[in-house]
């Protein structure tokens, strides 16, 4: 019986897990969610598992979810600093690290302090701050699995595997919803084009992403700290049928890859259970359905995010945290129609140019340095919003 914290229970990845877990009651106990502020969902899904403890990181919504809760056995509480506290808890076993963006990092390196087993779906968290993380885990001895379809794919084809005979790993994306799409065509479409992903079903920032390969950039960089790898053994390929996962090619030129339908509870699933693989009912691939996997290079040039990240991959240091603040601000403009599809490469660019680089920073330099990037996109989306009057 493993014992999770699920840390962002709300979101799509969270409500996901929950159902993997609620289908099989005998392998998982719910020690403890958490919700930004999603209050009703939050209560819901507390009234359902019975949590030792629930953690709202909106204060405001504190007395609404503690007077829901007042007749069950469930401990309440708020804050950011609550919930780096219960993920340190004995009684927690697996922690699933499911918090959107920056906001996730503080609780994820409190589990890794704390030497627990960390199923990693926040890719900010190791964007971020990746060398500082794996170290971390390392000295805590904290087994980090992930969560993320395609660095899922990656960590099953190694298992048994030497990484000295890793040659590259190639991250497969799908194309989003704008494969082969020119700017001309992307100069005009909204946040409802964006979030019409046509293979996989997601959260909007995560969708936003998709469409413009800032995803995907995020993964190449999650990849370089996760496995450990050099910046030019991780390749991206199109592949639009989202079919296969990634890939892992050896030194003796052979290739792994791990293959399945688009389904985020197949990864969810595999990390909790890690190294068991358990039975499910979920729809199984048929080769049939894809008589032809397709494969095409990236498109640098009209998604300038994938671009982006990968300077910023060479570049080091709180570069990638500037970039993931500015792309956050942004997504969340764009969403609100605040800002064009392919403005927002431009606001992240001109946000790297103006935060100051520093080559070894520390947690508190991460800090310093998403508040900045922040404060910077926001005055770019402001320009923008004024251009247009």
């Amino acid at each position: 019986m493993k014992r999770l914290a699920i840390l962002g229970s709300t979101g799509s990845v969270g409500t996901q897990a929950l159902e993997v877990v609620a289908a099989h009651p005998d392998l998982f106990e719910v020690e403890v969610l958490s919700a930004h502020s999603n209050a009703t969902l939050l209560i819901e899904q507390a009234r359902k598992f019975k949590p030792n403890a629930v953690v709202v990181t909106d204060e405001t919504k504190y007395k609404e979810v503690k007077d829901a809760l007042l007749m069950l056995p469930i401990k309440v509480f708020a804050g950011q600093q609550a919930l780096c506290d219960v993920v340190r808890w004995e009684s927690v076993d697996t922690v699933l690290g499911a918090i959107l963006g920056f906001a996730g990092l503080q609780s994820v390196l409190a589990a890794i302090e704390a030497g627990k087993r960390i199923a990693l779906a926040n890719k900010e968290t190791l964007v971020v701050a990746g060398e500082l993380v794996m170290q971390k885990a390392i000295e805590n001895k904290a087994l980090i699995i992930p969560v993320d379809s395609e660095h899922s794919a990656i960590f099953q084809c190694l298992v048994g595997e030497d990484m000295d005979t890793v040659e590259k790993m190639i991250l497969t994306a799908s194309g989003g919803p704008f494969l082969g799409r020119k700017p001309n065509y992307l100069v005009n479409v909204k946040a409802s084009h964006a979030l019409q992903h046509p293979n996989w079903s997601m959260g909007a920032k995560i969708s936003i992403d998709s469409a413009t390969l800032m995803n995907k950039g995020l993964e190449i960089i999650e990849a370089k700290w996760l496995f450990g790898l050099q910046n030019d053994q991780i390749d991206v390929v199109i592949h639009s049928q989202s079919v296969i996962h990634s890939m892992v090619q050896f030194t003796d030129g052979s290739i792994k890859a791990q293959m399945g339908l688009p389904d985020m509870k197949l990864p969810i699933q595999y990390a909790l259970a890690f190294p068991q693989r358990i039975h499910n009912n979920y729809k199984r691939l048929d080769f049939k359905d894809f008589p032809k996997l397709t494969f095409e290079p990236a498109d640098y040039k009209t998604f300038r995010n994938l671009a982006i990240a990968k300077e910023v991959l060479y570049k080091g240091g709180n570069a990638a945290c500037v970039m993931n603040a500015a792309n956050e601000m942004v997504v969340h403009a764009f969403l609100q129609n605040k800002v064009g599809f392919l403005e927002m490469s431009d606001m992240i660019e001109k946000t790297l140019e103006q935060v100051p680089f520093i080559e070894h920073p520390g947690l508190d330099d991460y800090k310093e340095s998403d508040a900045e990037a922040r404060v910077f996109a926001t005055e770019f989306i402001k320009k923008s919003q004024l251009s247009i009057y």
